[in-house]
């Protein structure tokens, strides 16, 4: 697999780091999860491009982009996003957003509708009930439990992170996107991602309220859907219930609904991997 090119580009009083696999095409953006990194996107980026031009985003406070204090929350994330096109100068792009970065992709596209060319939700963008969120925070807990541990080398690091029964089967792909956080601390090695916050992250996504933004949403949009959680049958991030009542009621332009079949919900996560439905099929019928 080729490496993508590694950019610096301007956020919100920050610097964003972009994984970029340059294309012909129109440009995707593609956003990552809560304790993800832009690096989860290579596979799927590389069936992207060159057709189009493809660029996954280190969020403030993960990968290689910058890690301010505090400033964890949509409206941050929104501004990172804005200020990056600007600097990119690019009028518009397809967001492409998973898990939170759904949330952020769909968050964007209602309060920057001139911005936004095509919108794909992967796992995410839909109201659930605080039952649920909690039983997704328990779905992700390994990933966060991994943050803040000093281990004694990125070898030691990669071990324990083989080791987790989410992350099979292991591949290069996966071990580039866990090298692509490590830090080197005194006494060892870390994820880079500061657990605070992840904290103030997901304190502040508990408070989105998703209903006002669908009837916002001015272009087509794509939802892939997992139908089985990461650790278990309950550990779900976006009922289909809640997105089809969006489609339908407040009017989604045009709404395509994919499910993911389980066997195939592991290489969406781990990282995002091609679907039998293909992102590339949303370009072609669009």
């Amino acid at each position: 697999m080729a490496e993508p090119i590694m950019k610096r580009v301007r956020g919100d009083g920050i610097e964003i780091n972009l994984a970029v696999r340059e294309g012909a095409g129109e440009p995707i953006l593609c956003i990552h999860g809560i304790t993800a990194n832009c690096r989860c996107w290579d596979t799927l980026a590389e069936t992207l491009a060159p057709q189009h031009h493809v660029m996954a985003m280190d969020l403030r406070g993960r990968g290689q982009s910058d890690r301010p204090s505090l400033g964890y929350a949509l409206e941050y994330h929104l501004q990172d996003i804005n200020c990056l096109l600007d600097d990119l100068d690019l009028d518009r792009a397809v967001i492409m957003g998973h898990s939170l970065g759904a949330f952020i992709g769909l968050a964007f596209a209602a309060e920057y509708p001139g911005r936004v060319e095509r919108l794909i939700l992967v796992d995410g963008g839909g109201d659930l009930s605080q039952e649920q969120m909690e039983k997704v925070f328990v779905g992700i807990k390994p990933a966060l439990d991994r943050l803040g541990q000093v281990f004694p080398t990125a070898d030691a690091y990669l071990e324990k992170m083989k080791a987790a029964p989410y992350i099979q089967p292991w591949s290069a792909v996966t071990e580039t996107y866990y090298r692509h956080e490590i830090e080197i601390i005194e006494g060892g090695v870390r994820s880079n991602i500061v657990p605070a916050h992840i904290q103030e992250e997901a304190a502040n996504i508990r408070k989105v309220d998703c209903a006002p933004y669908y009837p916002r949403i001015k272009c087509d949009v794509l939802i892939l859907r997992a139908t089985n959680g990461l650790l278990s049958q309950d550990d779900i991030l976006l009922h289909v219930t809640e997105l089809l009542f969006a489609c339908c009621v407040f009017g989604f332009p045009e709404c395509t609904l994919v499910r993911i079949p389980p066997r195939i919900n592991l290489e969406m996560r781990f990282p995002l991997g091609a679907p039998e439905y293909s992102p590339a099929d949303f370009w072609e019928a669009a």
